[in-house]
């Protein structure tokens, strides 16, 4: 793979704006071998001359050395015509920045060299500009983190030794003072083992429980213990006894004082405190429940930060190795020998010479082991780094069997319909009413998963983080491959109880049916049913919530057993097909509310506003398909097409970001991940055509001979398309959003607060 589609797979998809553009380099130069060709063509080399000239050179390769550390010449140097290139360090308005000085401007084609090292320095100042930002970010954020650990420490000695903690400090306190007059007495008759023995106790001493990240400090914990092990050779010996005590220090326990738990469970019940202005911290209450609930919280905003570590350290990598890659290609393209003076200067610079992201690593390390792993380095390492998931051949082999077979089964179901003639048949029309509607929901779940899986590749394929934004646990999402496997598994399912109970008639002697065999739809249904609606997704099935209440209806009173369909004349039935089928749109609306009391974005009340006109819309659509009439049918039709065109306007402008007309993609956005514009303006012409196919239940349109069912039916499913076009491109929305603020990590809640940062940021 070539470097530059190594750099754009393993970059982090939010910072992507902030790493070096590497293909815009590799252009400039380019452009300048296109110049070098165009006025120095190369030589045509004899024709019997195959060889390159290199290999007839002398041979000396075993006992060449490897020059010494490379030093830059200075201005004054006087070789200085020898150096193509001389980089400075200059301060532009209170940042250090580099600039690079092309030594050779008077040479031919010199100015396409200029214009490549001004759009490098560019690069690399944004480069180093955006590390040492986020750098100190990670710092800050440590600083916290160490606060946070104290605090659970403390937190911890109050839970499990809630009485006699000062016990245990006055029986270490004596312990230590007779291990210090035994060293005493040792010390005298061999001075070089006493002097090992304190400087090992000491580097004991260095381990402190309340000191867990030690962030903001310059210096490494081995560069302390050396300091500090080369102190305590030059103290006097009555002073043995009093650095002995010190091997043990009790975390102070002061800190929980002014601290209070934080309430980060987001419920309802929060949202209405919120709104009263109601406190959301709580007292602290030293019970075992609550220290686990703080340790797992600490654990995973640990993860979290590690993986940022990681991520940081990566990215320093990966362009500290492109600037190296380019300077390269251009003394391989100039013939030049540049790439050992600039990279002297990125080796010099914060981004190739600052250690603190490793040191960071090496602290949250140790103190994941030691808190969060009971000392087990191997299993704190698991779940620091884990392991990608591998791509099993069986998933595969087995996606591609269930499909196979559900292709087969579908071809078997048209033959026998076909064959026997059961359309012919009188029970056709009982059938329609009873069976139909049982069997179509797994249809309509099918069609969505299928949707959900061809969404994940098309995600990865254009680089989507929807995993990030998504909150899934990393590295273990499903794959599409997966997904697909669980769509074709319940797709099987389903067809084999439709060819089993493909019966339209009833058995002429009982004029009954055979109940084990209705109940197959049942038990396909317990198997297979996942929670497959959530949020926006659950208002795209609705008609399989009704689905699911007629399946009660149907098997509940006993309507199975005949098959009869006496549900559309209960009012409990008529009463709950209302309930049904507005609880997805309604649930959306309180989620806007919610986040409107909480956010304060008017944004959030008109996405409020859209779903209330949907709840309207569907309730006078039902109350239409119940009554029927020309006045139901007027206002179903009018208060369906607002909410169409509302609907319509929100997916593209606000869902979407597109129809913008100062964009320049005009009517799309500034950024675009799919390379063809005709995809956009497509899916919005269908997106729009789709959004009006639910006005066909009011109209009435005839589609040549089909079922009122099968047309419904086919309605939902094209609804459900329309919502797994709509999932692609909102999330390519919200990822270029995330893009556009290099937001790359989900903000961790914190256990504990503190009184005293309150009142400072106050």
């Amino acid at each position: 793979m070539k470097f530059g589609k190594e750099l754009t797979a393993q970059a982090v998809p939010e910072w992507q704006d902030a790493y070096m553009d590497y293909d815009f380099l590799k252009t400039l130069l380019k452009e300048i071998q296109s110049f070098r060709l165009r006025t120095n063509p190369p030589a045509t080399s004899p024709g019997g001359l195959k060889r390159k000239l290199t290999l007839y050179r002398a041979f000396s390769g075993l006992t060449r050395r490897n020059s010494t550390n490379y030093t830059p010449l200075s201005p004054s140097s006087p070789d200085l015509e020898l150096q193509p290139i001389l980089v400075n360090s200059v301060n532009l308005a209170g940042s250090q920045s580099y600039q690079t000085t092309f030594l050779m401007p008077t040479v031919r084609g010199g100015e396409y060299e200029l214009v490549f090292f001004r759009r490098l320095d560019d690069e690399f100042n944004k480069v180093d500009k955006f590390y040492r930002s986020k750098v100190e970010e990670v710092l800050k954020e440590a600083e916290m983190l160490n606060k946070q650990m104290d605090a659970l420490i403390a937190f911890r000695i109050k839970v499990e030794n809630p009485a006699g903690w000062s016990d245990r400090v006055a029986d270490m306190t004596r312990l230590a003072s007779e291990v210090a007059a035994s060293t005493a007495a040792l010390a005298a008759s061999s001075p070089l083992g006493a002097r090992e023995r304190r400087r090992g106790l000491h580097l004991m001493d260095a381990i402190e429980e309340g000191k867990s990240l030690q962030a903001q400090s310059g210096e490494s914990d081995h560069d302390k213990v050396g300091k500090e092990s080369d102190n305590i050779d030059q103290k006097e010996e009555e002073e043995k006894p009093k650095s002995l005590v010190r091997t043990f220090r009790p975390a102070p326990l002061e800190i929980l004082n002014r601290a209070r738990i934080n309430n980060t469970l987001a419920t309802p019940c929060s949202t209405i405190k919120s709104f009263l202005k109601v406190p959301q911290q709580t007292e602290l209450k030293f019970t075992r429940e609550n220290l686990r609930k703080v340790e797992e919280q600490l654990k995973g905003a640990f993860f979290e930060f590690y993986q940022k570590l990681r991520l940081l350290k990566s990215y320093s990598f990966l362009n500290t190795l492109a600037f190296s890659k380019i300077m390269k290609k251009y003394d391989k393209i100039t013939t030049r020998d540049a790439s050992q003076v600039y990279m002297k200067m990125v080796d010099n610079s914060f981004l190739g010479s600052s250690d603190e992201v490793t040191k960071l690593m090496e602290r949250v390390e140790a103190t994941f082991i030691k808190h969060f792993s009971n000392s087990n380095r191997s299993k704190g390492m698991r779940v620091l780094r884990p392991k990608t998931k591998k791509e099993r051949h069986r998933i595969t082999f087995y996606m591609g069997f269930f499909s196979g077979c559900t292709v087969a089964l579908l071809i078997a179901l048209v033959l026998i319909v076909k064959v026997r003639k059961i359309m012919n048949n009188p029970g056709r029309i009982t059938y329609m009413q009873t069976m139909f509607p049982l069997y179509s929901l797994f249809g309509l779940i099918v069609l969505h998963v299928l949707m959900y899986a061809a969404n994940i590749y098309f995600w990865k394929r254009y680089r989507v983080n929807y995993s990030f934004i998504f909150g899934f646990k990393r590295e273990t999402e499903l794959g599409y491959r997966q997904v697909l496997l669980l769509g074709f598994g319940i797709a099987v399912l389903a067809l084999c109880s439709v060819n089993l109970n493909l019966d339209m008639e009833m058995e002429p002697k009982t004029k009954d049916y055979e109940a084990l065999t209705e109940l197959l739809p049942l038990n396909v249904l317990i198997v297979t049913l996942p929670d497959f609606f959530l949020a926006d997704q659950l208002t795209s099935q609705v008609q399989s919530l009704r689905s699911l209440e007629f399946y009660i209806c149907y098997y509940g009173w006993g309507d199975y057993k005949h098959r009869q369909n006496n549900c559309k004349e209960s009012p409990v039935f008529i009463t709950f097909s209302f309930i049904v089928a507005v609880i997805p749109y309604w649930s959306r609306l309180l989620q806007c509310l919610r986040r409107l009391f909480e956010e304060k974005d008017p944004m959030q009340g008109y996405n409020g506003l859209k779903y209330f006109l949907t709840v309207v819309a569907v309730c006078l659509r039902t109350a239409y398909s119940i009554n029927k009439g020309d006045g139901w049918r007027a206002i179903a039709w009018v208060f369906s097409s607002i909410a169409a065109i509302f609907g319509t306007y929100w997916d593209l402008v606000f869902d979407w970001g597109l129809l913008q007309r100062h964009s320049k993609n005009r009517w799309l956005r500034d950024k675009l991940l799919v390379p063809h514009k005709s995809v956009y303006f497509g899916a919005m012409v269908l997106n729009i055509l789709l959004k009006f196919a639910w006005l066909q239940t009011v109209l009435n349109f005839r589609v040549t001979s089909l079922n009122k069912e099968t047309v419904i039916t086919l309605v939902a499913s094209l609804e459900i398309i329309r919502r797994g076009m709509w999932n692609f491109f909102r999330l390519e929305n919200e990822h270029l959003n995330n893009v556009g603020k290099y937001r790359a990590f989900k903000s961790v809640p914190l256990p504990f607060n503190n009184v005293e940062d309150d009142d400072h940021d106050d």
